[in-house]
């Protein structure tokens, strides 16, 4: 087995071990809004679920040539962003949005997308995404090389065909998910181990 010290690699090689191994990892496409009304698009694999009690999840934004990203900036300054999962049907206009664009200028302008109205947030979602997380910013931690964001769900939208009795139907959903480079995986094989009751 290789041992690695991680104090002696570079932030490239600490970084290419860690999402080669955490995988697969799910991806938050993110909508966030700038003081101007601008809409601003971007996906992040750095993402769970934090806590159901009340619902939140968490992101972290990897910092770009050492500041915040337009993401973060944004949700910073206005506390309100949504997240949609990313499906298998929406992948290609989803990582359009990763282009590096100068601020002020909207990603989704690379895309066949388009925005629905959120009931309870000033930021739109996604109309092609299945489900839709309208949030609001709870906490944050300034990391060295990200801001760490963790927001509350506050309003729900999930496709009519995947819900039922809470439960969402994955195999309808066709979540992607990230690994390493340019790869992404689906979900293959399913199979069920009943938790142990002592």
């Amino acid at each position: 087995m290789m041992d690695f010290d991680p104090t002696e690699l570079s932030p490239k090689e600490n970084y290419k071990l860690l999402i080669g191994s955490v995988i697969p990892r799910p991806i938050a496409f993110i909508t966030s809004m700038d003081k101007d009304g601008v809409v601003n698009a971007a996906p992040f694999s750095f993402f769970t679920v934090a806590s159901n009690d009340p619902p939140q999840l968490v992101v972290a934004v990897q910092h770009q040539n050492g500041g915040r990203k337009d993401t973060a900036r944004n949700i910073l300054e206005t506390k309100e962003y949504v997240i949609q999962i990313v499906s298998r049907d929406i992948t290609h206009d989803v990582n359009e949005t990763a282009a590096p664009l100068p601020p002020g200028e909207s990603e989704l302008s690379r895309t066949n997308l388009t925005l629905a109205d959120s009931d309870v947030v000033v930021v739109p979602g996604i109309r092609e995404a299945k489900i839709r997380f309208e949030m609001r910013l709870t906490d944050h931690l300034a990391l060295a090389s990200s801001d760490l964001l963790v927001g509350e769900v506050i309003r729900y939208h999930i496709d009519d065909d995947l819900v039922s009795d809470y439960r969402i139907d994955a195999t309808a959903l066709e979540p992607v998910s990230r690994l390493a480079g340019h790869d992404y995986g689906t979900i293959g094989e399913i199979f069920t181990i009943p938790r142990p009751m002592k």
